[in-house]
C-alpha cells in the first residue's frame, strides 16, 4: 500500500499528525496526563476534606467522633456547613464538665456517709481469695493467717 501524501499536503507535517491507522502518541501521552491529573487531585480533596478529622485525632479532642461524623457528612452530601463545624470543633478545645461532677458527686456520698462508687477511668482493683496472706514473725518465721 503506497502512502503517498496528498499534493497540497506540506511536507514539513508536526510529528503528532499520524497516518491513518497509526497510533496517536499525543493522544495516548495526554489520556495518561489527565489520568494522573484526575487522581491527584483527587487525593488532594480527599486529605483536605479529612483536615479536621486528622487534626481532632491528633491532638486526642473528646469531640473526635463528632468532628468525624461531620467530615463523613461533609464528603457525601457536599453541603459545606458540615466541615466548618467539623473544623471549628477540632479547633476549639471543650471544656471538661464530667471531672467536677464526679468530684462533686464522691464529696457527696462522702458526706452522707455512702461509701464512693469506683472510678470508672481507673481499672478495678482484682482480690485474689486464694492467695493466703502471710506474716513475718519476730524469728524470721512465716505465719499464715486465715487457715485454723
Amino acid at each position: 500500500m503506497n502512502e503517498s501524501l496528498h499534493p497540497l499536503t506540506p511536507h514539513h507535517l508536526p510529528l503528532f499528525i499520524t497516518a491513518p491507522g497509526d497510533i496517536d502518541i499525543l493522544m495516548v501521552v495526554m489520556g495518561i496526563v489527565l489520568l494522573m491529573a484526575v487522581l491527584f487531585v483527587g487525593n488532594i480533596y480527599l486529605q483536605l476534606h479529612s483536615l479536621p478529622e486528622r487534626m481532632a485525632h491528633k491532638s486526642k479532642k473528646l469531640q473526635f467522633e463528632i468532628v468525624a461524623v461531620l467530615c463523613l457528612l461533609a464528603l457525601f452530601t457536599h453541603n459545606h456547613l458540615f466541615w466548618i463545624a467539623g473544623l471549628l470543633l477540632a479547633l476549639i478545645d471543650l471544656p471538661d464538665f464530667i471531672a467536677p461532677l464526679r468530684s462533686i458527686a464522691a464529696s457527696v456520698q462522702k458526706i452522707a456517709g455512702i461509701p464512693p462508687d469506683a472510678d470508672p477511668t481507673e481499672p478495678p482493683e482484682t482480690t485474689d481469695a486464694a492467695t493466703p496472706v502471710s506474716d513475718k514473725t519476730a524469728d524470721g518465721e512465716a505465719k499464715e493467717q486465715g487457715h485454723a
